[in-house]
């Protein structure tokens, strides 16, 4: 990962090779943490992902930095904190 405040003369920018796996399926499910409960994405009025489907914001995270989905908590002094909505 390259970092705009670091200087970039250290890292290596040419490689050889590049090795891709597939996961076994206990691979797969250690590494899940989310689950899609209802085929909706987004909400066509509101444009807002819907609660328990594919966009959901407990599976991606959410949309705005340190704003939950209903606005109860906001700013940065709530980081680290999940809504119980």
């Amino acid at each position: 990962m390259l970092f705009a405040n670091k200087p970039t003369s250290r890292l290596s920018k040419s490689f050889n090779s590049i090795t891709v796996g597939l996961l076994s399926p206990e691979e797969i499910l250690n590494r899940s943490f989310g689950e899609v409960l209802v085929p909706e994405t987004i909400n066509y009025r509101s444009y807002k992902p819907e609660k328990d489907g594919l966009f959901c914001e407990k599976i991606f995270g959410p949309t705005k930095d340190w704003e939950c989905h209903c606005g109860k908590y906001k700013r940065i002094r709530y980081r680290g904190i999940v809504c119980d909505r």
